[in-house]
C-alpha cells in the first residue's frame, strides 16, 4: 500500500470517528433535560499496524457515573420516600382532629377540646334551670357532638390505616415492575455488550429503575463482572439475581381498630413475602416502610388515645347519670352490662327502687338489702316482689326492670349500694347516658338522643320513708347537672396511651393534649420531609454535576468536532488531488 493510501485511510478513520463523536455530542445536547440521562463520551483510540499508526477508532461509548455518589443518592431516595409518606399521612391525621380555637372563647374552633368545652357550656346553662326541656335538649346535642366527633375521628383513623394497606399493595406492584425492568435490562445489557454495542443508555434506564425501587423500599445492590445488577433486601433476601423475584401482598377489603399484623399469622394484615419468605420486618426505609409503621404503630397509637378519652368520658358521665333518673320516669330500664340469672352477685348496702307516675308521684317502692342475694336471678326475683314492677334477665342477657302500670315509670336511687365498687345502677348500667366501649362506637343512649326519654337529671327522694301519692322526684334540682359538670372539669386519671404518659386533668385538657400530640407529630414529619428532600436534592445535583450534560461544554465540543470534521475532509480532498496529479504524471510519462 502506498503512503497516499495509508494517509487517505487515516483521514477516513478520523472522519468516521468524528462523525460518531458529533452524533454523541448532539445526543447529549438533545437529552440534557431527560431525567436520568448521563453525559455520553465516544472514546477514541489509535489504530496501530506493525508499529505504525494507521488511524483512529471509536473503542466504545460510555458514561462516567460515580458509584459512591449513586449509592448515596439511592439511600437518600429511600429516606425521602419514607419522609414524604409520613408527612402526607400525618397531615391528613391532623386534619381529622379539627382546628383549635383562634379566639377568646374555648368553644370556637372544631377540635375535640373545643367540642367538649361546648358541652361544658351547655351544662352550665342547664344548671340554672335543670327542668328546662330546651336546655336539656341543648346539653344532649352538645354531648352527641362530642361522641359523634370521637366516632368520626376513629373512623377516619381506620380509613387512613386502610389507605395505608391499599398503598402498600400499590407499592408492591410498582416494586415488582422495577424488579422486572432491572432484570430485563440486565439481559439486554449483556446482549449489547457481547455484540460490541454501547450499553450506556441501558445502564441509565437501569439506574433510574433502581432509584425508583429505592424510593419504595430500602435495598442493597452490586454490579457483577458480567454487568448484572443484583438487588437484595437489607437482610440479604434476593430480589434480582439471575431473574426477578416478585413480592406478594394482599390488601384487606376492610380495616377496624382490632385489625393487626402478626408475622406468620393467617389473620389480620398480610405479610409482604418473596419466594414464600415474609420480609416485612426487613423493610426499614422507603415508602413501604413508612406505610407499615403508620398502619401498625402511629395510627393505632392515635386510636388508643381516642379510646382512652372515650372510655374515661363514658365512665365518668355514666357514674353521674346513674345517680339520677329521667323526669317523667321511663317505663323500663335495661342494663348495658351482660348478665344471666346464674351470674354471681356480691353487693352490699341498700338500693331504693320506686314506681312513680309521669308527674313524679310515688306509686310504690322498696329498699333492698343487696347483701341478701348471691345471684342476679335471685336479685331479679326480689325486685319482682315490688308492687307494679317486673324484673328479669332478657334474651340478650340484660337485666330489665319495668313498671307494669300504664303511664308509670321506674326510678332508682343507689343509696348506700355498692357492687364491685360501684353503685347498683352504675354497676348494671341502668341509667347510662353514654353507650359504647371505645371511640369507634361511643354514643348517647338512643332513647335520650331521640327525645323519647329525658336526660336523667332528677333524683329519687332519699327520705327514710316515702308516702304513696307524694312527689318523690325532684326535677328542679341541679345536683346531677352540677355533678356532670364537675366530672368534666375536675381531675380525671388518664392512663398511658399511644405515647402519651399517664396524666391527671380535665377532659378538655386531655383532649387538647391529644390534638397537640398529633400536631407535634405532623410538624416533625414536615420538618423531616424538608430535610430529606434537601439531602436528596443535594445528592441528585451532585450526581448531575458529575455525570449530567453541560450544554455549554457540549456546544463547544460540537463546534470543535465540526472543525475537526472539516479538517479531515480537507485532508481527504488534498490527498485525492495528489492522487490525481500522480495519475496524470504517470500517464504523461
Amino acid at each position: 500500500m502506498s503512503s497516499l493510501d495509508i494517509a487517505r485511510s487515516i483521514a477516513f478513520s478520523g472522519l468516521s470517528a468524528t462523525q460518531v463523536q458529533i452524533s454523541v455530542a448532539s445526543a447529549n445536547i438533545s437529552n440534557a433535560d431527560t431525567k436520568g440521562y448521563t453525559e455520553k463520551t465516544a472514546n477514541q483510540s489509535s489504530s496501530v499496524t506493525s508499529g505504525v499508526g494507521t488511524g483512529v477508532t471509536i473503542s466504545g461509548i460510555t458514561s462516567a457515573v460515580d458509584k459512591l455518589l449513586l449509592k448515596s443518592l439511592v439511600g437518600a431516595d429511600s429516606d425521602l420516600g419514607a419522609a414524604d409518606t409520613n408527612n402526607s399521612y400525618l397531615t391528613e391525621l391532623q386534619q381529622l382532629y379539627g382546628n383549635t380555637s383562634s379566639g377568646d372563647s374555648s368553644t370556637t374552633g372544631t377540635s375535640l377540646a373545643n367540642t367538649i368545652a361546648a358541652f361544658e357550656s351547655a351544662l352550665s346553662s342547664l344548671a340554672s334551670t335543670p327542668s328546662s326541656a330546651s336546655l336539656q335538649s341543648n346539653a344532649v346535642s352538645a354531648l352527641a357532638a362530642v361522641t359523634n366527633q370521637l366516632q368520626q375521628t376513629s373512623s377516619g383513623i381506620q380509613k387512613l390505616r386502610s389507605n395505608a394497606d391499599q398503598d402498600i399493595a400499590s407499592s408492591v406492584t410498582d416494586i415488582n415492575s422495577d424488579l422486572q425492568q432491572i432484570s430485563d435490562l440486565n439481559k439486554q445489557i449483556k446482549q449489547e455488550a457481547a455484540a460490541g454495542q454501547s450499553t450506556a443508555d441501558l445502564e441509565d434506564q437501569r439506574n433510574g429503575a433502581l432509584q425508583d425501587l429505592a424510593s419504595q423500599m430500602n435495598v442493597s445492590y452490586f454490579t457483577t463482572s458480567s454487568g448484572d445488577l443484583q438487588v437484595y433486601t437489607g437482610s440479604g433476601q434476593a430480589l434480582v439475581d439471575s431473574t426477578a423475584h416478585p413480592l406478594s401482598y394482599t390488601a384487606l377489603p376492610s380495616v377496624t381498630a382490632s385489625t393487626t399484623y402478626s408475622a406468620g399469622s393467617s389473620s389480620g394484615f398480610s405479610g409482604i413475602t418473596v419466594n414464600g419468605v415474609d420480609i416485612t420486618s426487613q423493610i426499614s426505609s422507603g415508602k413501604v416502610s413508612a406505610l407499615i409503621a403508620l398502619r401498625d404503630q402511629t395510627l393505632p397509637a392515635a386510636q388508643s388515645q381516642l379510646d382512652e378519652l372515650a372510655q374515661q368520658l363514658a365512665s365518668s358521665v355514666n357514674a353521674v347519670s346513674n345517680q339520677g333518673t329521667s323526669m317523667p320516669p321511663p317505663a323500663s330500664l335495661t342494663s348495658t352490662a351482660t348478665v344471666s340469672n346464674s351470674t354471681s352477685f356480691a353487693g352490699t348496702g341498700t338500693v331504693r327502687i320506686a314506681v312513680a307516675d309521669k308527674s313524679g308521684n310515688l306509686v310504690s317502692y322498696q329498699d333492698i338489702d343487696l347483701s341478701a342475694y348471691s345471684t342476679v336471678g335471685a336479685l331479679a326475683a326480689k325486685i319482682n316482689t315490688i308492687p307494679g314492677v317486673s324484673a328479669s334477665v332478657d334474651a340478650n342477657g340484660h337485666l330489665s326492670i319495668s313498671a307494669t302500670g300504664s303511664g308509670n315509670g321506674i326510678a332508682i336511687n343507689q343509696m348506700t349500694s355498692s357492687v364491685g365498687g360501684e353503685g347498683f345502677s352504675q354497676y348494671f348500667g341502668l341509667n347510662d347516658l353514654i353507650t359504647g366501649t371505645s371511640a369507634s362506637n361511643i354514643a348517647v343512649r338512643n332513647d335520650i338522643l331521640s327525645g323519647t326519654a329525658a336526660l336523667p337529671t332528677a333524683t329519687l327522694d332519699t327520705s327514710s320513708t316515702l308516702t304513696v301519692g307524694n312527689s318523690v322526684l325532684s326535677s328542679g334540682s341541679a345536683t346531677v347537672v352540677n355533678a356532670l359538670s364537675s366530672a368534666l372539669t375536675g381531675s380525671t386519671n388518664f392512663a398511658m396511651a399511644g405515647g402519651l404518659g399517664a396524666t391527671t386533668g380535665s377532659f378538655t385538657d386531655y383532649a387538647a393534649a391529644i390534638v397537640a400530640n398529633v400536631a407535634g407529630k405532623a410538624t416533625r414529619a414536615s420538618a423531616t420531609y424538608t430535610s430529606k428532600q434537601t439531602a436528596q436534592s443535594t445528592y441528585a445535583s451532585s450526581l448531575s454535576s458529575q455525570s449530567g450534560v453541560n450544554i455549554d461544554q457540549e456546544s463547544a465540543n460540537l463546534s470543535a468536532l465540526q472543525n475537526k470534521y472539516a479538517a479531515a475532509s480537507q485532508i481527504i480532498t488534498a490527498i485525492n488531488s495528489m492522487f490525481s496529479a500522480l495519475m496524470t504524471a504517470m500517464t504523461a510519462a
